[in-house]
């Protein structure tokens, strides 16, 4: 046994289980494919001051969760906590706002990391799938994103999430609301750093979990009494593009997302079947980061939504995902001509596109069987020396046991027509 374990806080993916990973990560890509949205992929680690500048320096993430190091050559960097940031640095850095066609319209999947108490659905290292819509201020972008969020989890059989929506302004009517608020939770009985929290961004205060915080914002004033008209239309079209699309979602003046970036619209996807980590994903549209960051205005609008957390919500809902076998055919070689015989029909079979394995290092009928069943396989390509003599190989249901003999150049045909 290695003496080496996975860092606290972290899990290996490893098959069968890895299967159900890469067909979440394929459901929740498949709608923004189809929709215009290219791939993108960042480095794993960024300069610091992107994450404390975009993500707001007065986040937990930033302030307690972040991962960094110093190089060699003095740079600070840290490991990337989320996934919009680092999209963004990279289509500012490619200049791809200046090609024309705005919105730029990126999709990524990764593994993100942050320094965090582990427990079940919160782990130090993790993976989303996420997308962004660069350049573009118009309320059907929100309402598309959130639509095919909606339409990935559906197609995953997911009926029990519930999606929370708000607006949180932006920079002409947020201040008069955050002076409101600030003077609001000055009155409370709160620790230093929450108060200190509160005169940096006191919509992070709201966002607090901790039950003896959340017990004394009872009747905090609310954002959406303090929007101005062109911020309340905003939001009334998003609303009504996604109750003509038949998405239901639940109007929750109180959501706030735990990123500086944030205005305007702003979602959450939620699964009750997680206990307290029940946000299954997320976003909203940050209008003013690239500005933050050090590019132009290009307002923009994104969501990342939980690879781990989505598992854990189809479990919650008791689905299993129909996962094909990995392999098709395994051929089974008894003796050495027929080793050389079968290895040529399994890269035939390969070539053609059928999920083919072999047989490599067993001895004897009994443990190449083990290791065909072992596989999953469909069909069993079973050869001996009297198999080739007659120029032919066994081909073996593994469901119904029938086995039948099919010519040597009539094979790949035989089991292309099979599988289909």
């Amino acid at each position: 046994m290695s003496t080496f374990k996975a860092p606290k806080g972290t899990f290996d993916l490893i098959p069968p289980f890895s299967a159900t990973y890469l067909a979440v990560r394929d459901a929740i890509s498949a709608p923004l494919r189809k929709s215009g949205y290219g791939y993108v992929e960042t480095p794993g680690f960024e300069d610091v001051n992107l994450f404390a500048r975009g993500v707001g320096e007065s986040t937990d993430i930033v302030t307690k969760e972040m991962y960094t190091l110093t190089t060699k050559g003095g740079s600070n960097l840290a490991l990337r906590p989320e996934g919009t940031a680092s999209v963004l640095r990279a289509a500012l850095e490619a200049n791809m706002h200046k090609a024309g066609g705005l919105p730029v319209k990126l999709w990524y999947s990764g593994s993100y990391y942050r320094y965090e108490r582990p427990q079940k659905g919160r782990y130090r290292h993790f993976s989303q799938v996420g997308a962004e819509a660069i350049g573009a201020e118009d309320p059907a972008l929100d309402a598309e994103l959130i639509i095919l969020a909606d339409q990935a989890y559906r197609s995953l059989g997911l009926r029990e999430f519930r999606i929370l929506l708000n607006s949180l302004g932006d920079k002409q009517c947020r201040p008069v609301y955050r002076e409101a608020l600030q003077t609001f939770l000055r009155g409370l009985d709160l620790d230093e750093e929450t108060l200190r929290r509160a005169e940096i961004n006191p919509l992070r205060v709201l966002d607090d979990k901790r039950e003896s915080v959340q017990k004394q914002l009872t009747g905090a004033p609310l954002l959406k009494d303090y929007l101005c008209e062109e911020c309340k239309a905003y939001h009334e079209e998003v609303r009504t593009l996604l109750i003509a699309a038949g998405v239901p979602f639940e109007d929750d003046p109180k959501l706030v997302r735990g990123l500086d970036y944030y205005t305007r619209t702003t979602f959450e996807f939620v699964h009750d079947g997680l206990g307290s980590q029940s946000a299954v994903g997320g976003g909203g549209r940050y209008d003013g980061l690239s500005e933050m960051i050090g590019g132009p205005a290009l307002p923009s609008v994104g969501w990342a939504l939980g690879v781990d957390r989505t598992v854990l919500a189809l479990e919650a809902e008791g689905i299993e995902l129909d996962i094909p076998p990995a392999t098709s055919v395994f051929a089974v070689p008894l003796g050495d001509e027929a080793r050389k015989v079968l290895f040529g029909l399994v890269t035939r079979l390969r070539k053609e596109g059928v999920a083919t394995d072999f047989s490599f290092g067993a001895k004897g009928l009994k443990a190449h069987m083990k290791n065909a069943n072992r596989s999953g396989a469909r069909f069993a390509v079973v050869a001996g020396e009297r198999d080739l003599a007659e120029g032919v190989v066994q081909l073996k249901d593994m469901e119904s046991g029938e086995q039948t003999a099919v010519a040597l150049d009539e094979l790949v045909e035989t089991v292309k027509a099979r599988l289909a």
